[in-house]
């Protein structure tokens, strides 16, 4: 990496956290200025020692979430992918299938979410499930799309070179599908941590949406905008580390190429 592209590098991490530190900053003198109830908006400094005194409590909720939603973004990246596969060669499947997880997707989460907790009870099972439910939307439509944008000429010159269908995969279809695929799953885990969340709050007593409801049951308003800060801070790390993935296996696309 040169020295331009390290510096933008730098400067594309400070802007981002600059911003954030002079919100906080401004927040606090706001609050403090206005005397605002602490159960109205607390403080950033209110918060920061809502965390810091039960650090233990906030990590092992939030592993928790983190563990949950990951097993669902797992699930909904493989079913996602393979169905994404058969919808595109399989007709009838694009014009059935297809069609019907549409018709689904546009169905409130939060309505099936207390179906999930009567057939998979209360522990893990309708948090991933509705994690999974979530995420798996956007990767499979997002898949459907780059497996059909590839060139008719290159399959066609694939074939005349008796090139295998397996192997036409492989080698043009999947590397063409890749980008929208990773689109698809940058916006699909994401949405796996709202996902978690939703199911946390219809029955949990773990987890960070856990953390929320019990602390609005005692006006513990700091308690519920430091679980927020950290599924903020979640999303960030997770939509970032995707990023990073994606930058390792596409660095030939051209969203990857560092300008000079």
């Amino acid at each position: 990496m040169n020295e331009i592209s390290r510096t933008r590098r730098i400067w594309g991490l400070l802007t981002p956290a600059t911003t954030i530190i002079a919100v906080f900053v401004a927040w606090q003198l706001l609050v403090t200025g206005l005397h605002v109830r602490e159960v109205i908006l607390p403080a950033p400094s209110e918060i920061i020692q809502a965390l810091l005194s039960q650090p233990a409590w906030f990590a092992q909720e939030g592993l928790y979430t983190m563990a949950t939603m990951l097993v669902g973004f797992a699930l909904a990246v493989i079913v996602g992918i393979l169905l994404a596969i058969l919808i595109v060669e399989v007709k009838l499947l694009e014009s059935t299938l297809y069609v019907l997880i549409a018709a689904l997707n546009s169905v409130p989460k939060v309505a099936i979410a207390p179906l999930f907790v009567i057939w998979l009870g209360t522990g893990y099972g309708p948090k991933i499930a509705i994690a999974f439910l979530i995420a798996f939307f956007p990767i499979v439509i997002d898949s459907v799309l780059g497996l059909k944008s590839v060139p008719k000429d290159m399959l066609d010159l694939a074939s005349s070179m008796r090139a295998s269908q397996l192997a036409q995969f492989w080698r043009i279809r999947l590397p063409t599908a890749l980008p929208s695929i990773f689109a698809g799953m940058k916006v699909g885990i994401s949405l796996a941590l709202v996902g978690t969340i939703v199911g946390e709050f219809v029955a949990s007593d773990h987890g960070l949406g856990y953390i929320i409801l019990t602390a609005q049951g005692t006006f513990e308003t700091a308690q519920i905008f430091a679980a927020n800060i950290l599924l903020g801070a979640a999303g960030i790390v997770l939509f970032w580390a995707m990023s990073a993935l994606e930058r390792r296996c596409l660095p030939w696309h051209a969203s990857q190429r560092q300008e000079v």
